[in-house]
């Protein structure tokens, strides 16, 4: 494709991106004036809550403007080379294809078998004192030995497919995903991408500040492109997880415990954890919201 041709073709796709942004922005906006609303009328016991609500909605409206930013920063305009790789999930999964007949009577390992060792030293690492100040990705909070059994069981039972018990609030839950992604980011790099999902802006708010104070992430770790990608609609997931695979990269799906249930189409990727509510939390998020 010549330049020009693909440089209209980029500038398209960047000004089709800014109109769908756009068009949130407006919604988002008509939230905010109902929250406004809601402000003007509320009993002085709700004021608490309408606020936390008012704050979690700025924090992902601005997180909306400056991925729309990053975006028109990073669209690049002259084509470069793709080189498509296979899914490490599957590949590891070949492997132990390959190596099946040799292993006869033993039990089938899963895609982290392999990884086993260092997947609970780690979580033994992650239960001890916290590292401040380690570099960004690496987990910098304490984790209770209940969220390290849980990941324990996810990866090599579940296999890095399955839905754990929720820690019991979104902040806990946010500490249980850092860690699994400081183990990720170990084993795959770069190669993977987070992509989390939750039905409101407060709760997405809520996992950027819990995932940014856990990994050490500034905002700019937190785009369309790289780094951490946040889903009000499981559409607009699915899709960019669907373009991960295509690039030969890896999407790592997590959603929200008050998601009403995981979506038939995220269950064909390879990583996607979900954390199931229990009755009580249930009720304190519809008391909440």
């Amino acid at each position: 494709m010549p330049e020009t041709a693909w440089q209209q073709v980029a500038l398209h796709e960047l000004v089709q991106r800014r109109a769908e942004v756009e068009q949130e922005i407006a919604q988002l906006e008509g939230r905010r004036d109902a929250i406004a609303r809601e402000i003007a009328s509320s009993y002085a016991g709700q004021a608490d809550a309408v606020a936390r609500r008012l704050k979690g909605f700025q924090d992902y409206l601005v997180g909306a403007l400056q991925d729309l930013a990053v975006a028109a920063e990073q669209i690049e305009l002259v084509p470069q080379p793709v080189l498509v790789q296979p899914s490490p999930i599957d590949a590891a999964a070949r492997g132990q294809e390959v190596s099946a007949p040799a292993a006869a009577g033993a039990s089938a390992g899963g895609p982290f078998s392999g990884d086993a060792q260092l997947i609970r030293t780690r979580l033994a690492a992650f239960q001890g004192q916290p590292d401040f100040y380690d570099e960004p990705w690496k987990l910098r909070r304490t984790l209770d030995a209940p969220g390290a059994a849980c990941l324990e069981n996810w990866f090599l039972e579940q296999a890095g497919r399955g839905a754990q018990p929720s820690s019991g609030s979104r902040s806990r839950n946010a500490l249980v995903t850092a860690a699994a992604i400081a183990i990720l980011g170990e084993l795959y790099g770069e190669r993977f991408q987070t992509l989390v999902l939750a039905n409101q802006p407060e709760r997405l708010g809520e996992w950027r500040r819990g995932l940014q104070d856990c990994l050490g992430l500034g905002r700019e770790d937190f785009g369309p492109t790289s780094g951490i990608v946040l889903f009000e609609r499981p559409e607009a997931l699915i899709e960019r997880a669907d373009r991960l695979e295509e690039r030969g990269e890896l999407p790592f799906i997590v959603i929200d415990a008050a998601e009403p249930g995981v979506e038939i189409p995220i269950l064909q990727f390879p990583l996607w954890l979900a954390f199931a509510p229990g009755p009580g939390e249930l009720m304190r998020e519809e008391e909440y919201y």
